[in-house]
């Protein structure tokens, strides 16, 4: 089965149904998903929704694209939309959002004891899966707010596509584990009775953490957990929460990948994770597809027409200084020949070895265009076997190809050609690059 005869993605009719609420872009680093978010964001504006973008990528040019210096934790208007919706884009900041479920969750005293611990400040800079579930955090605040009626959430760019669906569980499953209730339990028992457990029954394990952690960290992850202890179901009840509304109706996955083997194999193993989670899946986006407008010309037809000029303009080179030197040798208007110059006014002529080195320059760039055409063709032949790799695994899979365009996107011209090339399905005009 090739890519031809596989569904297509209906993009438009996605963007335009006000039961879709949450779009997620997902798929392995680097292959465009804060751009197709982007992208989705300002033709879903510009046809009439009101959108906010959710972007974890940190850089500029995405800002710099939708006319903002900056993207911050808050969500900001972008202006020169068309039509009548709106677009608001922001740039999730991990640790800002665990502090402010802090404060939302805990009193003044206790929220400044747990913004002020040394632990939680590491906790929630850096702590393996805190982006992921923070960006499922910010997601259900955005939602909570019915502010917007479509938000797009670009994912985080992660080793793995999976990272996204498991790493919420795994903080959750952290905080709930059982390494934190063993640390929580003096705390619990309080006073003096948790102070002589604690000295009695956790000694040996304290003085052990104590050597490998140090004990000052110790001290602070206990402090941590007793000023957290109120907190810790607050967090896996929210990542449910999220879970199940990323299962609903109103969401739609959107699967982004390259047109290449390692990105491809890692959407086919998100979308089959996607559908044992019961989450809806739109389609696949096939990022940077390479076209060309002269697809009829085929690579072993290219080389073997290069491989031709090279061999005769070997040929033409040796003739035409033949034809030099027998010229001169009978030319009539040869002063030899007993005529003057001044009685025979004529144009002047190229040389005929300036003719024959323009003629061989011209071959060579012919030849070296029908070689760079010839390995375009390999490109392209070796992106489609990888395409109908995919969907014979996955017919059942509605693609959008986005051809690859000439440069970077760095305004909203560039994003709304994103943009129509995703409507389009990868029905773009042939000569589209």
């Amino acid at each position: 089965m090739t890519l031809d005869s596989s569904a297509r993605l209906e993009v438009d009719p996605l963007i335009d149904d006000p039961a879709t609420r949450i779009i997620v872009c997902c798929g392995a680093g680097g292959v465009g998903k804060t751009t197709t978010a982007a992208a989705l964001g300002v033709r879903a504006a510009e046809r009439g929704r009101k959108v906010v973008v959710l972007t974890i990528d940190p850089a500029r040019r995405l800002a710099q694209s939708m006319g903002i210096d900056s993207l911050d934790n808050t969500p900001r208007r972008v202006e020169g939309i068309e039509g009548g919706g709106e677009l608001h884009a922001m740039m999730l900041d991990m640790k800002r959002t665990f502090d402010e479920i802090v404060e939302a969750h805990a009193d003044a005293e206790r929220a400044r004891a747990i913004l002020e611990n040394p632990f939680y400040q590491s906790l929630s800079a850096g702590f393996a899966g805190t982006q992921e579930y923070m960006a499922m955090e910010k997601l259900g605040q955005l939602r909570a707010r019915e502010e917007w009626d479509l938000i797009i959430v670009d994912t985080p760019p992660s080793r793995s596509a999976l990272d996204f669906l498991d790493a919420p569980k795994r903080l959750g499953s952290f905080l709930d584990g059982k390494f934190i209730k063993l640390l929580m339990a003096p705390a619990k028992m309080g006073g003096r009775a948790g102070m002589k457990f604690l000295n009695v029954g956790m000694s040996m394990m304290t003085g052990t953490l104590g050597k490998l952690l140090g004990g000052q960290l110790l001290r602070d992850v206990q402090t941590f957990v007793a000023a957290m202890d109120t907190m810790f179901g607050g967090f896996r009840t929210r990542a449910d929460a999220t879970y199940r509304l990323l299962q609903a109706p109103g969401t739609a996955f959107m699967v982004v990948a390259a047109p290449e083997r390692d990105a491809l194999r890692e959407a086919a193993y998100f979308v089959e994770r996607l559908a044992e989670e019961d989450m809806p899946l739109a389609g696949l986006v096939l990022n940077r597809v390479h076209v060309s407008g002269a697809a009829r010309l085929s690579a072993e037809r290219a080389l073997a027409a290069a491989e031709n000029l090279d061999e005769g303009g070997i040929v033409d080179q040796g003739h035409g200084k033949t034809g030099v030197r027998d010229a001169a040798a009978v030319s009539p208007e040869s002063p030899s020949a007993g005529h003057s110059p001044e009685a025979h006014p004529q144009v002047a002529e190229e040389p005929s070895e300036s003719k024959n080195s323009r003629t061989q320059t011209t071959q060579e760039m012919t030849a070296g265009l029908l070689r760079l055409h010839a390995e375009r063709m390999q490109v392209l032949a070796r992106e489609q076997r990888t395409r109908d790799r995919f969907t014979a695994l996955h017919p059942e899979v509605p693609v959008a190809e986005v051809p690859a365009l000439p440069g970077d996107v760095h305004d909203l011209v560039g994003l709304r050609a994103i943009g129509d090339r995703l409507a389009t399905g990868g029905r773009a005009p042939a000569g589209a690059a």
